[in-house]
């Protein structure tokens, strides 16, 4: 019995992807947001879990949720937030970021064959982590833990040693921040929905950098 959880934020404009502003307009950013978390969803949506729970902040839930458990995030930092996630679960659980949409059934597929590990850790390249799955759920074992640094996942991974516990590694993997990330992770999985709109949003946006330069032109 595994729990899927996968952490998300509703994808408004001037609240996700912020980072990705300029060169995009902060309506595309959360465009790609958005697409990034539906690409994470379908993808966590088809794994054999006995749940699946989007812990939400925010009002309105994605409808590629629709048919999803809504847990509300609590309020404090993120490692309370991420720690109050795993103190609500009593069964081996999940936990995914909504930055990856890159990651797939396969990278996923060692932790549904083999619990016979305490905990597995899918680190990012920035220095966190894009997945955590814990055999015995609690929130101590994050809590505490300092976030978005470059050395987050290095004391998480210590924080799971110093209790004992074995861990399984998943691949590294990319997490969309700049817009350097999102080119990479664009061309590393080009057939998911964030590919297609990240294409779409940059054509946009050099068009619209043209346009601006024509204009200025003719007025000099």
């Amino acid at each position: 019995m595994t729990a899927i959880v996968v952490i998300a934020k509703e994808c408004l404009p001037g609240k996700v992807k912020t980072r990705l502003h300029p060169p995009l307009s902060l309506e595309q950013a959360a465009q790609l947001a958005a697409t990034s978390l539906a690409d994470t969803l379908a993808v966590a949506g088809a794994l054999p879990a006995t749940r699946h729970i989007l812990a939400f902040d925010g009002v309105t839930p994605p409808p590629e949720a629709s048919d999803w458990e809504i847990l509300p995030q609590t309020s404090g930092g993120l490692d309370e937030r991420l720690a109050a996630i795993f103190d609500h679960l009593d069964e081996e659980t999940l936990l995914l970021g909504m930055d990856t949409p890159q990651v797939s059934a396969e990278l996923l597929a060692p932790i549904f064959q083999n619990w016979n590990t305490d905990a597995w850790f899918g680190p990012a390249d920035d220095g966190g982590f894009w997945a955590l799955a814990l055999k015995n759920p609690t929130g101590a074992l994050l809590r505490g833990i300092p976030m978005s640094r470059a050395d987050t996942g290095a004391h998480q991974l210590q924080r799971l040693d110093e209790a004992g516990l074995t861990v399984g590694l998943l691949p590294a993997l990319t997490d969309i921040d700049t817009i350097t990330d999102a080119h990479t992770v664009a061309s590393s999985a080009p057939h998911t929905r964030f590919a297609r709109a990240f294409a779409e949003v940059t054509a946009s946006a050099l068009l619209r950098n043209a346009e601006s330069l024509t204009v200025n032109g003719a007025r000099s």
